[in-house]
């Protein structure tokens, strides 16, 4: 039951207040090259990108720094 409300208060992450960053600053915070950051977002393995443009995506800073919290264990279901 604490499970499911966890996973409940994760999915009503309160997007207006959260940063958007570009690929440069993922591999920053993550240490992931892009090759491996597409791999694994393709995987569910990794945050998925939000289209900020016609050519350009981000990923929210929160997303990323839940991946990095949780390492390898990340999976997209769980946030």
């Amino acid at each position: 039951m604490e499970e499911a409300m966890n996973n409940a208060e994760r999915m009503e992450k309160d997007r207006r207040t959260d940063s958007l960053l570009r690929l440069k600053m993922v591999r920053q915070h993550t240490g992931l090259s892009p090759a491996i950051i597409y791999r694994r977002e393709a995987a569910g393995t990794f945050p998925s990108r939000v289209r900020i443009g016609e050519r350009s995506v981000a990923w929210y800073k929160s997303d990323i720094d839940d991946f990095v919290a949780v390492g390898g264990k990340y999976r997209r279901e769980d946030f």
